[in-house]
């Protein structure tokens, strides 16, 4: 699979309107052939910075999604609402999706 993870720095007049600003963008990905997941998340930290996972089965479903029409409207909605470049992990990873952790299990 390839594993995608984005960290975006929102503006902060942005932040609180974010999400709303990348749902249609995230439910046609989750719709696209080949998307395992795609997953936002804030920071604790940092009320304007905002974490993507995301994971394609293959580099041809990466491709694809990369191509769609979702996507370049959406590079051009969040281009007025970041404050600075996203950083990018992109890597390929044996799988499917996420595994069970070995260390840690719910306490009886």
């Amino acid at each position: 699979m390839i594993f995608i993870a984005v960290k975006f720095t929102v503006r902060p007049e942005r932040s609180d309107t974010w999400l709303d600003l990348v749902a249609d963008f995230t439910a046609a990905t989750r719709a696209e052939p080949g998307n395992l997941f795609f997953e936002w998340s804030r920071s604790v930290d940092d009320p304007h910075c905002f974490v993507l996972l995301e994971a394609f089965a293959d580099g041809a479903a990466g491709a694809r999604h990369v191509e769609s029409a979702h996507f370049g409207a959406a590079m051009e909605a969040m281009a007025g609402a970041i404050a600075t470049v996203p950083e990018i992990v992109n890597v390929e990873a044996p799988g499917t999706g996420w595994s069970a952790m070995a260390e840690l299990r719910p306490a009886p």
